[in-house]
């Protein structure tokens, strides 16, 4: 199976609530982040990425390395996603833009109505639901 290697935000709200968001074209919503960049670290990846999907800059040295997870790929058939996740707080407006169609901040425990991609669901809400106890 083919790897696409990724750079994703456990982005947390100042009222506890993460952040999901689902690109333009695609039914399932997923952490925000992206592909990262041949020479480029995950966390410059994460960094590039939610700068241009969200307008949001962050200071790298605050993203909290939270572990590498895999599943398979939400929305290219055939390929597996790798992972290396990053907790952030976020006190600002969080905005859609590039491919980014929708958000949604969502708690702990109410996301029965969202499809959600196989990464979210299976590790990375899992992960979250631990961390905000």
């Amino acid at each position: 199976m083919k790897v696409i290697r990724i750079a994703a935000a456990l982005l947390i709200g100042a009222d506890g609530r993460t952040l999901l968001v689902r690109k333009r074209g695609t039914q399932a919503f997923m952490q925000p982040g992206g592909k990262i960049d041949a020479g480029e670290s995950p966390v410059d990846a994460l960094a590039r990425e939610l700068h241009e999907e969200l307008g949001l800059r962050i200071d790298p040295q605050e993203a909290q390395f939270l572990g590498e997870f895999s599943a398979v790929a939400a929305n290219e058939p055939g390929f597996e996603v790798n992972c290396q996740l990053y907790r952030l707080a976020v006190a600002h407006e969080v905005l859609p833009a590039a491919e980014i169609e929708e958000i949604v901040w969502v708690d702990a425990g109410k996301v029965d109505h969202l499809q959600l991609a196989p990464l979210t669901r299976d590790s990375i809400l899992p992960l979250y639901r631990k961390l905000a106890v």
